[in-house]
């Protein structure tokens, strides 16, 4: 074993910038060429859940090869026929959420208009402001057909990416089949020197992306049924979509589950406006959830798979907004904890003087070889 390898490697501030830099080139590079990294990232998602299914195939009898076949095959028939079956109802959808999301909106102007009535009724000095009847005056202007205008491009943008998500389950059936073969020539490229740190890079890379993909897969699975739950019991329609909106809307830190509150809000002030208790229920709800996945959902999911200083977390979801907008918001984490990974791990490898001085030793040998019988 390498000397020094047992004690931990401790990034300094010239590794850090190199992983801050390369992590909002990256971000950047991602906004161009977006409708290939949602697919790469959903093969990705794939290829991690399906290689338990594989590995028992392979145990069973299967070569590598067929294992990947069939297990794809039954994976990619599963989805076709969950789509087949939600296909009308999401072409329905499409038609019919720009037009839903405006009356939501209204509904929720609407209830700020009465909380805003109810506080100037309550207190006199706010009578002269006026806020209730601008409120009122913004709601009766058409903002919906506003709303509804701007997100209808917004659907046929979307209904447009759909096409590249047909690649992932051929990403994901070539990673399951191929992943070991790309990884050994990976490893063949790099001088022995380095040839321990450099298995200790890819299976911490490895883990690190495992564990933060499956991790939010069941960290979306669990968000959905609490919350839809919860939603079934306050009587609120569709409770199930409802919840896995906002429990994808988590997905960006911070921001993402201040729009899933809003959005249950909307929903309650709209579909119950008669019942202005309801709508702090809901609100409730929606924390006391958020409060379930900080506490006990979050650790058993994902942990601590990407542990970095809070104050560096923050920080650089703002950088990620700022150069990618929301998929910078939804993508810095991740690609920081990767790069982190990368550029920790190369840190060692390139100041410990021990494996510099092998791998220059090893060069001068085969310069040696190579000068002998000219």
């Amino acid at each position: 074993m390498v000397r020094g390898s047992e004690t931990p490697h401790n990034p300094g501030p010239l590794v850090w910038a190199g992983i801050l830099v390369s992590t909002c080139l990256l971000l950047v590079l991602f906004k161009q060429v977006l409708f290939l990294v949602l697919p790469f990232l959903l093969a990705l998602l794939c290829y991690y859940l399906l290689m338990g299914p594989m590995h028992r195939l392979m145990c069973a009898g299967f070569t590598r090869e067929r294992a990947a076949l069939w297990v794809s095959l039954a994976f990619t028939l599963a989805v076709a026929l969950g789509s087949l079956w939600a296909l009308p109802w999401l072409a329905g959808g499409l038609e019919r959420w720009p037009t839903e999301l405006a009356r939501y909106v209204q509904g929720g102007l609407a209830l700020l208009e009465r909380t805003l009535g109810a506080l100037e009724r309550g207190v006199p000095t706010l009578r002269d402001l006026e806020l209730a009847a601008s409120m009122r005056e913004l709601t009766q202007t058409g903002f919906g057909r506003l709303v509804e205008r701007h997100l209808a491009p917004l659907a046929l943008t979307v209904a447009t990416w759909a096409p590249y998500l047909l690649l992932a389950p051929f990403v994901s059936f070539y990673l399951l089949r191929e992943g070991q073969r790309f990884q050994r020539f990976l490893a063949n490229a790099v001088p022995n020197a380095f040839f321990e740190r450099t298995l200790m890079l890819m299976q911490q890379v490895d883990q690190a992306t495992r564990a933060y993909l499956v991790g939010m897969a069941k960290l979306t699975v669990l968000d959905t049924l609490t919350l839809a739950l919860g939603l079934w019991w306050l009587g609120l329609p569709e409770p199930l979509l409802l919840g896995l909106v906002c429990a994808v809307l988590a997905w960006v830190p911070y921001i993402g589950s201040l729009a899933g509150g809003l959005l249950v809000v909307l929903v309650t002030a709209t579909d119950a406006p008669q019942s202005p208790g309801l709508v702090l229920w809901a609100a409730g709800l929606f924390v006391l959830v958020r409060l379930l996945d900080d506490f006990v959902y979050l650790p058993l999911t994902i942990g601590r798979s990407l542990s970095m200083h809070p104050l560096v977390t923050v920080v650089m979801i703002f950088v990620g907004g700022a150069l990618a907008g929301v998929v910078g918001l939804m993508l810095v984490l991740p690609v920081l904890g990767v790069v982190m990974v990368i550029g920790s791990t190369m840190g060692a490898v390139l100041t410990d003087a021990r494996l510099v001085a092998r791998w220059r030793h090893a060069r001068g040998l085969r310069a040696a070889v190579a000068q002998q019988g000219l």
